[in-house]
């Protein structure tokens, strides 16, 4: 049963990199994996009474719904701005067409922005906007692919741009200064990297989305700041509230939806009915992709169950004993990261190696001090490492279902340069600490 738990995992996995081919969603397969992956685990003669079972599952599920509330969150902020063309205060400040010159503008954006925000948030964000720059679909997944890798590697020095970063530091594996300090260049290279390939790549200019005669023409240009402000502002206040009040991220998304419903409540109140509908926030909840969510929801549900199941840890262990090396063991993990999902990756790490003492002199503990090298190095790995497939990170999940980007495109035509980025940084953050 345990194994089967595995193949059941692997076989869907197959499936969804051939949606295309097989014609099957991915959210179907996805929810299907994440409960047949727990009822086998509840079958099987561990030894592990149902009660057990059932309150780790119930405790899985309050940290996926979190994840999920988070997620829906802020694609309801995102569809509100856009309800009042709050994104024309930043596509009316880019005027150039240029394929290359957009993609350094949008990626450096991206990078920094998932620093203060996080890299789910900054990969909506960042993909809405695109998508009022560039009309032609297959050219703006170019820029989706390079948005997922300039979010996850801004996402990696910073201690809230990531989930499990966060977690590193909510740990006390990592402090702020040291983290911003250490990974800060290898992130960057790991960005500079694809988008100096993809600059030899993409040629000539863009075709904008044409000007459509819209809800928002009645709406005054401080109307639209305000809202734009306020919205991103919303995001931007997500990490505080989460560091004043040490309530899951997704509370603080929720207060901010709420707030920004109630303005423009206030805002569009005296508009007619049928105008006011079309600026509310009860819209933007219809046009959220909810297919998404769920695929998500399916993911998270299987990866929770390999994790009680015990592959994860006992990958973990494995690792230790075949590489021996913590270099080694990080990028072992960067690239699992891009399979499965890094926080329980991430997890299973934190359980297996504690933090060692200051000043310790084994050579092989003085990496597990607090700030020591193995654990900036996996803040660096885990977070950068889901870029290499469009489903090893929440970002790339977030693209995917926000603009149909299939698994197999993105495996051809963005997957070995996030690849090559990802090594590049990983080389220089070793260099650093030879």
């Amino acid at each position: 049963m345990i194994t089967a738990i595995l193949f059941v995992f692997i076989l869907a996995y197959i499936l969804i990199a051939a949606e295309h081919a097989v014609k099957i969603d991915k959210a179907a397969t996805a929810l299907i994996a994440g409960v047949l992956c727990w009822t086998l685990l509840v079958l099987a003669p561990t030894g592990i009474s149902h009660d057990v079972l059932e309150a780790s599952l119930g405790h899985h599920i309050e940290e996926i719904s979190g994840i999920l509330l988070f997620l829906m969150g802020a694609m309801t902020i995102v569809e509100i701005i856009d309800a009042h063309n709050g994104f024309a205060i930043i596509t009316d400040r880019i005027s150039t067409t240029n394929q290359v010159k957009l993609l350094w503008i949008i990626s450096l954006i991206s990078f920094f922005l998932s620093a203060a925000l996080d890299n789910l948030t900054t990969a909506i964000v960042m993909v809405s906007l695109a998508r009022k720059l560039i009309s032609n679909q297959k050219s703006r997944w170019f820029f989706a692919g390079v948005i997922v890798i300039a979010a996850n590697a801004g996402g990696a020095w910073s201690p809230i741009g990531d989930v499990t970063t966060t977690m590193l530091w909510i740990g006390g594996q990592v402090t702020s200064a040291p983290l911003i300090l250490d990974l800060f260049l290898p992130s960057l290279i790991s960005l500079l990297v694809p988008v100096i390939v993809l600059s030899f790549v993409l040629k000539g200019n863009l075709e904008r989305p044409e000007l459509h005669e819209s809800a928002t023409t009645d709406l005054t240009r401080s109307k639209q700041m305000i809202v734009f402000v306020l919205g991103l502002g919303g995001l931007l206040f997500v990490p505080v509230f989460k560091t004043l009040t040490h309530l899951p991220p997704f509370m603080g998304m929720m207060i901010s939806v709420g707030v920004l419903w109630l303005v423009t409540d206030l805002m569009n109140g005296r508009k007619m009915d049928s105008d006011k509908a079309k600026y509310s926030a009860l819209s933007a909840l219809r046009k959220i992709d909810m297919p998404s969510v769920l695929f998500f929801l399916g993911i998270l549900l299987s990866v929770s169950a390999l994790q009680e199941a015990g592959h994860l840890t006992q990958m973990s262990f494995w690792l230790k004993e075949q590489l021996n090396n913590t270099y080694a063991i990080n990028i072992a993990i960067g690239l699992l990261s891009a399979i499965v999902d890094n926080v329980p990756l991430v997890a299973a790490s934190i359980g297996m190696y504690p933090i060692e003492a200051a000043g310790t002199t084994d050579v092989w503990a003085a990496h597990f001090v607090q700030d020591g090298t193995f654990w900036h190095f996996l803040a660096y790995t885990a977070g950068t490492g889901g870029s290499m497939l469009i489903i090893g990170s929440a970002a790339g999940v977030a693209a995917m279902g926000l603009e149909k980007m299939s698994f197999t495109w993105y495996l051809k035509n963005i997957s070995l340069w996030a690849m090559l980025g990802f090594f590049s940084g990983a080389g220089v953050y070793i260099l650093m600490h030879l």
